[in-house]
């Protein structure tokens, strides 16, 4: 038994310093071998990366090394070349949002693939092949729940069940280990601050050549959320009348696909007049400081006293939760978008809401297989602009930086970190 032990502890030191196929990997796995002890190799390149690590809140994000994540079944292993710092993440950091830590945050990505999980369909290996330049959605539909099957794949049951209250993927278990003690890390959607990620393939989308790595980065979140709020939750129509409040990566977002979606009045309300007049550029007729002019007043005003058809809230507060159901029209939409602190509870008007037909929606993105793709073509096809919609671009080094400028309301409209 001595002997056996010394020799696997042997074979485990040579693999560490050697490339090891994927094949040779998985066969050690079965034996017992942890793949934290195995040096899992992607193409006789490292066997690890770096990827930056949020351990609790009010501690520094730090940049460590893991093991390369190894993909299972369904899943594919993404070289990241490109994550948004989004907002979302921002409340896991200050820890107004539960989540499990420490964690790899990070949830909107483009990428290269270079690894299929043992299993996986050829359905889904002839679709993305290695070397395919693909986006991640945040939302990571498992495909076969209650909901995904009816097509709902933005309320997937297994996607709120593991990874958002677990920090896993679907069979309960993280792809992240930390280089040093092999201690699991878990997962906000992929892990996508990291210079490689481990997705499912069900959140992928084919990144065509002519759009950039950087700037797409957005469509997995930013452009995907506006989106299912435009389209699923307000079913917008041309012709219609449309607030957005609070214009950050999203609600910037929102504006284009208004527009796109053929809206006459575009309503941007915000406090910071950089924001505002970066909305002009974006796709709203009309701007309004909510510091300095009463956001209800002006809106009614604008829309000769009606209200608008939708209106969307961006920020996740109280107070414009109460203005976004109040600048609507009545039997207008009011889409709430934006996410708040843990029990953070928004008031409304019952009898206005009864008896004028006031519909409050709450919309967390889009549904990847069906929508994802339709949402590049809009870039692909000039329809959403990429360029404008980010204004940063900055390393893995300065992510902690950038989540602290976005903080202070110093970004204003999506920063991206390069990484690869």
């Amino acid at each position: 038994m001595a002997s056996f032990s010394s020799a696997c502890r042997s074979l485990v030191r040579k693999l560490s310093r050697a490339p090891c196929s994927a094949q040779v990997q998985r066969s050690l796995l079965s034996t017992g071998i942890s793949k934290e002890a195995v040096g899992y190799h992607v193409g006789g390149g490292p066997s690890y990366m770096r990827g930056t690590v949020f351990w609790e809140p009010g501690k520094p994000i730090t940049i460590e090394e893991f093991h390369m994540p190894l993909p299972k079944a369904g899943e594919v292993l993404i070289r990241t070349k490109a994550c948004g710092v989004c907002h979302s993440d921002l409340h896991v950091i200050k820890g107004e949002l539960p989540f499990a830590s420490p964690c790899v945050v990070g949830h909107e990505i483009t990428g290269e693939v270079v690894e299929h999980g043992p299993n996986t369909d050829r359905g889904i290996t002839r679709r993305f092949p290695i070397g395919t330049r693909v986006v991640g959605a945040f939302i990571m539909p498992c495909g076969s729940c209650h909901f995904c099957v009816k097509g709902q794949e933005d309320l997937c049951a297994d996607f709120f069940a593991y990874n958002r209250a677990q920090g896993t993927l679907y069979d309960g278990k993280t792809r992240l280990f930390l280089r040093g003690n092999g201690k699991p890390v878990f997962m906000y959607s992929m892990g996508g601050l990291a210079e490689y990620c481990v997705v499912p393939a069900n959140a992928l989308a084919v990144l065509p050549d002519s759009l950039p790595y950087t700037e797409s980065a957005i469509l997995g979140c930013a452009v995907f959320t506006a989106y299912g709020a435009m389209r699923h939750a307000a079913e917008l129509r041309a012709g219609d009348a449309v607030a957005v409040i609070g214009i950050g990566g999203v609600g910037s977002s929102c504006l284009q696909i208004a527009r796109a979606f053929g809206a006459s009045e575009i309503i941007a309300i915000d406090v910071q007049d950089e924001k505002l007049n970066n909305a002009k550029k974006l796709g709203a007729t009309h701007t309004i400081n909510a510091a300095k002019e009463d956001v209800i007043d002006k809106i009614k005003e604008i829309t000769g006293g009606m209200g608008v058809d939708v209106a969307v809230e961006a920020l996740g507060r109280p107070a414009t939760f109460m203005q976004c159901a109040n600048s609507v029209r009545d039997g207008g939409k009011a889409v709430m978008i934006g996410l708040a602190a843990a029990g953070s509870m928004g008031q409304v008007d019952i009898n206005r809401l009864v008896r004028r037909q006031i519909k409050i929606i709450g919309s967390y993105g889009a549904r990847a297989r069906q929508d994802l793709p339709q949402v590049i073509k809009l870039a692909e096809n000039g329809t959403f602009d990429l360029e404008n919609a980010v204004s940063r671009k900055c390393t893995l080094e300065e992510a902690a930086t950038a989540y602290e400028d976005l903080n202070r309301g110093q970004i204003v409209g999506r920063a991206v970190v390069e990484i690869m």
